[in-house]
């Protein structure tokens, strides 16, 4: 990222957010970008006072950033280079606010994609069955490799040595390591992705989960959403049986992987990756695509599950401030959106079944 002569009045506005509004790492990192690059482009112009810039000059920086940008993204963009301009105005630092009248790019209203109901069902069954086969491999291969270990021994003759019986016992170890870790991560994905479409969180709040999070008592999480903001979500009985047997068979194998560095930062993490640490964003997203390859269904991401998770319920006649609660979205409208995939689904099944449509 470059630097500019700007840095320190981007760095008090950022300090700013962070203190009264509430906003979350990734937004404010995203807003420090999108002024740092807005403000560059004016130092390259030979801009070297904020009173200098003007209404025309910010419309030609939104020209320039549109070229290789989705209007989503300089939505964003505008609203973050508008609220530092009201905030250098209203603390002195400029004499006008050039921002006031910017106009945030319209966004096109679609749809968000969404699984069926039976599609959703596809989906957790095949993770559920890959933790089956899995651990049936696994035994198959424990059993296999101890029959092969005592049938060598039992033709060792007396004067052999222990180090000869202990080096040709070691790959068979190595394989039951290697058939436990295969185990452990399908009994996390399977808990991951039931977790996923049973509470509709967001993929940085399930990485961000620890274990004491989980109350199953009540079946509850804990969720920290955007803007560090709290809210409890309830889930239902297979993704408690998911997570009760990642926590207690899964997790276990995993956390023994972990370096002393990943385990002082994952000891309380609900979900590790392969190498025992916290589980990251990256990973997580890459084990739900996988799992929809597997079980032959739409391609989608962790944010579709939620999608398919809000819409799921309000065709099972959850009420929409309901929906609106366990998303954790701040605006109704937002949560409105779902209401126009049902109403779509049902349109689409009513062409389907009824002669006259």
């Amino acid at each position: 990222m470059s630097s500019t002569q700007f840095d320190g009045d981007i760095d008090s506005f950022v300090s700013f957010l962070k203190s009264n509004r509430g906003l979350s790492a990734n937004t404010l990192k995203a807003y420090r970008a999108d002024l740092t690059a807005c403000l560059h482009l004016f130092e390259l112009r030979g801009v070297t006072d904020l009173n200098e810039i003007t209404l025309d000059d910010l419309r030609s920086w939104m020209a320039v950033e549109s070229r290789d940008h989705a209007r989503s993204s300089m939505a964003r963009k505008t609203v973050a280079v508008r609220g530092f301009f009201a905030w250098t105005y209203e603390h002195g630092l400029t004499t006008t606010d050039p921002a006031a009248t910017l106009m945030t790019p319209s966004i096109p209203s679609t749809l968000p994609a969404v699984l069926t109901e039976s599609q959703a069902e596809q989906l957790l069954d095949v993770a559920e069955q890959a933790v089956a086969t899995n651990q049936y491999k696994g035994d198959g291969g424990a059993a296999a490799a101890s029959g092969s270990g005592s049938g060598k021994a039992v033709g060792k003759t007396a004067d052999k040595s222990a180090d000869t019986v202990n080096r040709s016992e070691a790959p068979a170890r190595a394989d039951k390591r290697d058939n436990a870790r295969v185990v452990a991560e399908s009994q996390r994905n399977a808990a991951i992705l039931e977790l996923l479409y049973a509470t509709g969180i967001r993929v940085a709040e399930l990485v961000s989960m620890d274990i004491v999070d989980v109350d199953f008592s009540n079946r509850t999480i804990k969720v920290t959403g955007k803007g560090n903001k709290q809210r409890v979500v309830p889930f239902g009985l297979p993704a408690q049986r998911a997570l009760e047997t990642w926590l207690e068979q899964g997790r276990p194998v995993l956390a023994r992987t972990a370096t002393d560095a990943a385990k002082s930062r994952a000891t309380n993490a609900l979900f590790l990756g392969a190498r025992g640490g916290r589980i990251d964003q990256r990973i997580a997203r890459d084990i739900v695509h996988r799992a929809a390859r597997e079980a032959g269904v739409p391609d989608i991401s962790p944010h579709a599950l939620r999608h398919s998770a809000a819409t799921h319920m309000l065709d099972g006649g959850a009420d929409l401030r309901e929906v609106q609660e366990m998303l954790g979205h701040s605006s109704l409208k937002t949560t409105q959106r779902y209401t126009h995939v049902s109403i779509e689904q049902l349109k689409n099944r009513y062409g389907q079944a009824f002669p006259r449509a």
